[in-house]
């Protein structure tokens, strides 16, 4: 009934979540000792360059007991939406339609109807879309003195929100205690699903940081080892300690040798699929063998990413298993690798591991020309 927060006719006045206690109500939330209401007043939601604000009022919701929902007119698609996702989270919500004072009597009629009847049917109780006038405008009056003049007086007529103050309090009286308990529950729960959403997501993105750091690391150090048989005993230490690293990731205790077992049966489990890659490796590593190494400068590339991207596949799959808590589930590993090959774009991941070799040997002083 009185203004007790920043307001402006100008869009996006409103730039913060304000608290105010709700002052001469005197009312406690039964069954919660001395449980105030407070007022939470928010920025609004369809203003321009207003997604910011909207995000601040939409976590304000999610933490209030009771929505109010505040409208001046028929609502549009900004707004509804905003609404039905308000209506999902299953916690009271009233449509407060405020300026209803500068409709006619017949207007404000059919926007009840049409709000209550169609729009918002199935998302808002009937008895829970209240008419208000926080703010009326002034009115001008035109009196007549004893005298027989007349003379011009602007009043500003009281507001009117007795119906919204009593909707509220019924609401509150019938259901206040449970309402505070169960929104206190949805929301420690959302926390902490987001706070675990935001671990995994975290810990999913340190895992494929590490693959793709070994793979580049092993691309690299095939590209430009010029000893044949380090080629190969080099990668398989690479990809033993990828594995090692993926299971701390997850939180998962695996020794040396069980790294090196679960590496083995993953390029087992790869069978012919992963046999090209392993033909050039050591084809390539015959030939550098065979030149004393001078082959490496036209061998670099395809070896070296070949070898990487042999890393990355078995990476992908070595953190597919620890996902799933050190287990291969219902799926054979063949399928698991198999179904990793289909969905990895091996073009994609070559030429990026080749651009990770140009850059090392760009890098070297010795490497010449």
């Amino acid at each position: 009934g009185k203004a007790v927060a920043q307001t402006n006719v100008r869009g996006g006045w409103t730039k913060d979540v304000w608290h105010l206690d709700w002052d001469g109500v005197g009312y406690c939330v039964p069954g919660l000792a001395e449980s105030q209401v407070v007022l939470v007043d928010t920025p609004g939601l369809n203003e321009v360059d207003g997604a910011a604000r909207a995000a601040m009022s939409a976590e304000a919701a999610s933490r209030s007991d009771l929505v109010l929902f505040v409208t001046d007119s028929d609502l549009n698609e900004i707004e509804y939406t905003a609404l039905a996702q308000l209506a999902a989270s299953q916690k009271p919500l009233l449509v407060v339609l405020n300026k209803m004072d500068l409709y006619t009597t017949q207007q404000k009629k059919e926007l009840l109807a049409h709000l209550a009847g169609s729009q918002l049917t199935g998302l808002v109780d009937p008895r829970n879309i209240v008419p208000v006038a926080a703010d009326p405008k002034e009115i001008e009056y035109v009196i007549e003195t004893a005298t027989g003049a007349t003379i011009t007086e602007w009043r500003k007529p009281q507001p009117n929100i007795v119906a919204l103050q009593e909707r509220i309090l019924e609401i509150l009286d019938a259901e206040g205690k449970a309402l505070v308990a169960l929104n206190a529950a949805m929301y420690a729960a959302d926390k902490s699903d987001r706070m675990g959403a935001l671990r995994v997501r975290l810990r999913e993105d340190k895992a494929a940081m590490t693959i793709w750091s070994y793979a580049s690391m092993k691309a690299v150090a095939v590209a430009i080892n010029p000893i044949a048989v380090a080629d190969i005993l080099g990668g398989t230490a690479v990809d033993t300690a990828m594995v090692a690293t993926l299971a701390r990731i997850y939180g998962i205790h695996i020794t040396t040798a069980n790294a090196r077992s679960l590496v083995l049966s993953i390029l087992k489990a790869a069978g012919w699929i992963m046999l090209a890659e392993a033909a050039t490796h050591v084809a390539s590593g015959i030939f550098k063998g065979l030149t004393l190494g001078s082959s490496a400068v036209l061998t670099a590339l395809p070896q070296g990413a070949a070898a990487g991207y042999g890393s990355y596949i078995v990476g992908q799959a070595a953190r597919y298993y620890f996902q799933h808590g050190a287990s291969w589930g219902d799926i054979a590993p063949k399928q698991v690798v198999s179904q990793i090959l289909e969905n990895t774009d091996k073009q994609s991941i070559l030429l990026q591991l080749k651009e990770e070799i140009r850059k090392k040997i760009r890098l070297n002083p010795y490497a010449g020309s």
